[in-house]
């Protein structure tokens, strides 16, 4: 019996695109991080940013859409866990900074998906340490004016 597709009202942001995209190299990825270098390309639907602040085809594919996206890509059993995976990850990372690991312009990347997650998970939350580890506790104001929170 085949199964059938899945439902668009069960995935209506597509989250399934992170999911497909992260199916061969997430654990490649998480290793980079953990070494503190990283050296493939997955940036873009391992740390996601908001569509609208990056301009190539991938950046928009991967952008979230808005603040109900982000909670539903936080909510999802599989992605969720691995955003906060990957986030605990690069914050055990020592001695080094976000350009030092990510490389540019993967770095300000970094900022931007920690700003977006951070505005819905909270002031204690594992993005808000990032942003303080990583870029002195400032969000990225392109992601907040873009939320609306400027």
């Amino acid at each position: 019996m085949q199964t059938p597709p899945p439902d668009a009202n069960d995935d209506p942001f597509d989250l399934a695109r992170f999911v497909s995209a992260q199916r061969d190299c997430y654990e490649q990825a998480l290793s980079e991080i953990k070494r503190g270098q990283k050296r493939t390309h997955w940036m873009w639907f391992v740390f996601p940013q908001l569509r609208g602040l990056g301009f190539s085809s991938t950046a928009q594919l991967y952008g979230i859409s808005g603040i109900d996206e982000a909670r539903a890509y936080l909510a999802h059993p599989v992605l969720g866990n691995r955003l906060i995976e990957c986030c605990q990850a690069i914050l055990s990372v020592r001695d080094r900074t976000a350009t030092q690991i990510l490389g540019q312009p993967d770095d300000l990347k970094l900022c931007s998906c920690a700003t977006l997650f951070a505005s819905i998970a909270g002031d204690d939350s594992v993005f808000q340490h990032v942003l303080e580890r990583f870029f002195d506790g400032k969000a990225d104001s392109r992601t907040l004016q873009l939320l609306g929170n400027a």
